[in-house]
């Protein structure tokens, strides 16, 4: 009996990821999420920091600083990491993710190795993650796959 070839699953719409958000969430998300994380960020590492102490100017002051440079740095990787091939694309999202992991760390007090070891086992697992959905999602190149 023959039977017809199945068709291409990304070629059908049935398979189309649908976006239930409008252009607008996109844009507030866009920069909701840096401002947010970073915040988040700063805040740990200010408590990190202050050890249970009193909250002094110094310390809101480190906070603050933390999390403008991990905004900062969040939507520079976000908007240079799609310009790369998807290697680069996951080691740089690695790189972020094991310095600033690696950083917070540090402020509890550990020492530089094992700092260093616990970003690098991080990074380690960002770094499969990251390059699993790119190289399942994008072409050699670093264009996402036509769906």
């Amino acid at each position: 009996m023959a039977h017809a070839a199945p068709t291409s699953r990304t070629t059908s719409p049935a398979y189309v990821t649908p976006d239930v958000f409008g252009p607008e969430v996109h844009t507030f998300a866009k920069w909701a999420i840096p401002i947010v994380g970073g915040l988040i960020y700063g805040y740990w590492a200010a408590a990190i920091n202050r050890d249970g102490g009193p909250i002094t100017g110094g310390n809101v002051l480190f906070g603050f600083v933390c999390a403008i440079a991990v905004a900062l740095l969040y939507v520079g990787v976000r908007m240079l990491a799609p310009l790369m091939r998807r290697e680069l694309h996951a080691v740089l999202w690695m790189a972020f993710t094991g310095i600033s992991f690696g950083f917070l760390y540090a402020q509890t007090g550990a020492s530089v190795l094992r700092s260093t070891l616990m970003a690098l086992g991080v990074a380690a697992g960002v770094f499969a993650v990251a390059f699993y959905r790119y190289y399942t999602h994008e072409d050699a190149e670093g264009h996402p796959h036509p769906h």
